[in-house]
């Protein structure tokens, strides 16, 4: 970010260097004190895992979670031992880069100053700087995103090496999460240009942006022809799609079906096909059962409160009651009210600087503007019908944040505005609409839901 960002030898640099250094510290002493946290639902399978490998004795494959984040605990435990801490701290660099590439890719659509703001934004959320302290692939995923997306947006030289090393940081995400799998087709129109009236595509260069893709996937592709017959790295749409249309509560962790309805799937059949099989014989019991329509309904009036709960992952694990969704995997701590009104302090902010800057924004025939909105339109269709946490927001929160960067730089700035938001009292109140939308969405479930109640 010290890049990117003017005045950075400025005393806001070294606030907020301070700040990010000593919310990671408050973070770490949460996390062993007064005991280590306790790994949460697929944490535990990666590291059991990633031991396996290591003890030259790897668990039978189920195809349901991607071999990436497995193999990133198991290299650095080789290197560094066994300890959780090791992969801590290459998370928070790794998470920190993710901040430095959405400083330089937002820069690309709006000033220095929206970009850093956005940048800060994400670094100072203590629910995202979370991510880097657990075992879950969300940050390796993103780094790999945000790292893909910088090489097609920001750099001009060599465009078939950089095509090929994008397409490898995609095929690297893929190995952490599928969330890309159908997606990555869309990135293929960042080497369409249009020179005056003339479109033209450069096809060599999206070619080895494809080769580059390939190559890291092929391994795991091949693994999953020989065992299943088919080639493929993980297939839970189907199981997520299943458990996603059991859902209830508006809020994680109360009355969750995620856990006994994996059992049963992992049960249901020896092989991902005849597992799928099983479990869209459910889904189509379930439509006959519930309708289109109620179904419809019931949807829309779930997942979007489970997706940007003010509850997030952080304060899910800490302790609190269970009927209010309070797994306890951190100890009770002094820092856990604070950490908690930080958290949902930012998390609301964001939402409602969010809902401003999309609202306001004009500037979507830019390529990355474009890419963003359709990366977060697709998110929020998957997760319509999939079994959705509050945790699937992280991939989309630096998107989010740069938005936001844009509406509070336009809102605090005294210089003459630039011409990326466009205020009008029909765009202020359509964003005005959407912040109490999302708000809603975020703080009401509990009370719907009558938790505790």
């Amino acid at each position: 970010m010290s890049k990117a960002c003017p005045d950075t030898r400025g005393r806001w640099f070294w606030i907020v260097l301070l700040a990010w250094l000593l919310l990671n510290c408050a973070l770490l002493w949460l996390y062993f004190d007064p005991a280590q946290k306790q790994l949460v639902g697929d944490e535990f399978d990666y590291e059991k895992r990633a031991l396996a490998l290591l003890a030259g004795q790897p668990a039978a494959e189920l195809f349901i979670w991607p071999p990436g984040q497995t193999w990133f605990i198991a290299a650095i435990y080789r290197l560094f031992g066994n300890h959780v801490l090791a992969v801590q701290l290459l998370q928070v660099v790794l998470l920190a880069f993710c901040a430095g590439m959405l400083v330089k890719l937002w820069k690309t659509l709006d000033s220095a100053r929206a970009a850093c703001l956005a940048g800060v934004l994400f670094l100072l959320n203590p629910a995202s700087l979370a991510y880097a302290h657990w075992l879950w692939p969300e940050v390796t995923h993103l780094v790999c995103l945000l790292g893909a997306l910088t090489l097609l947006f920001c750099v001009a030289d060599r465009p078939r090496l950089r095509a090929f090393a994008a397409g490898f940081l995609i095929g690297l995400a893929l190995l952490f999460k599928s969330l890309l799998a159908a997606f990555w087709p869309l990135l293929l129109l960042c080497f369409l240009t249009r020179k005056q009236t003339r479109w033209s595509f450069a096809w060599l260069a999206a070619l080895a942006f494809i080769i580059g893709l390939v190559l890291p996937i092929s391994p795991a592709l091949w693994k999953g022809q020989v065992e299943t017959g088919r080639p493929l790295i993980a297939d839970s749409s189907i199981y997520n799609l299943q458990v996603g249309l059991r859902d209830r509560s508006r809020s994680d962790y109360i009355d969750e079906a995620g856990l006994p309805a994996l059992t049963a799937f992992i049960r249901s059949g020896a092989t991902p096909q005849q597992r799928n099989a099983a479990a869209m014989q459910d889904i189509r019991a379930t439509l006959a059962e519930r309708g289109w329509v109620d179904l419809f309904l019931d949807q829309l009036g779930t997942q979007y409160f489970r997706l940007f709960n003010v509850k997030t992952l952080l304060e899910s694990q800490m302790p609190g009651a269970a009927c209010s969704g309070h797994l306890g995997a951190y100890g009770d701590h002094p820092l856990l009210p604070a950490l908690t009104a930080s958290s949902r302090i930012a998390h609301s902010l964001i939402l409602v600087l969010f809902a401003f800057g999309v609202a306001l924004w004009q500037r979507w025939r830019a390529p990355l503007a474009a890419l963003t909105a359709a990366f977060l339109l697709y998110q929020l269709a998957l997760y319509f019908g999939l079994h959705v946490m509050e945790r699937y927001l992280f991939q989309m929160l630096p998107f989010m944040c740069g938005f936001a960067g844009s509406a509070l730089a336009r809102f605090t700035s005294r210089a003459n505005a630039p011409e990326t938001l466009a205020i009008s009292p029909l765009r202020m109140t359509v964003a005005s609409v959407l912040a109490l939308l999302l708000l809603g969405l975020a703080w009401l479930g509990p009370l719907l839901d009558g938790n505790c109640g």
